[in-house]
């Protein structure tokens, strides 16, 4: 697949495995800088992760990208606290949702941002 797309992937490293089933949400984040209102975040797409903890298609594609910020949010809360997982917390997940919010400078680009997640931490960063 060539031309701009937004992807990302998610491993749970506290297994060292694909983290399957995390709801990822993606945002286009509109803001004025001249203006005092407050910054708009405008849903665009909902997916979650498969058996390789990567989506089936990408967030966004390249007939969709455009230059601006963006933000994508991973449920980890949620992904931590299902039954199979459970038994590895000795309380709430410390980090519930994950917002990483990154700049698209090239809509012809590819901008990968996988996630690395354990229920005490996590880390990011651009992928290829």
């Amino acid at each position: 697949m060539s031309g701009g797309r937004i992807t990302t992937h998610v491993l749970d490293t506290s297994k060292g495995k694909p983290a399957v089933g995390i709801k990822v949400e993606l945002y286009l984040i509109e803001s004025d800088v001249s203006s005092a209102l407050p910054e708009e975040r405008i849903l665009l797409r909902t997916a979650a992760t498969n058996e390789d903890g990567r989506l089936d298609a990408p967030l966004l594609g390249s007939e969709e990208m455009l230059a601006a910020v963006y933000e994508i949010v991973f449920c980890a809360g949620d992904y931590f606290r299902d039954e199979k997982r459970r038994h590895i917390l000795d309380s709430e997940p410390v980090f519930d949702r994950i917002p990483i919010r990154f700049s698209v400078t090239d809509a012809g680009s590819h901008y990968h941002i996988p996630l690395l997640v354990a229920p005490g931490g996590y880390s990011t960063y651009r992928g290829s």
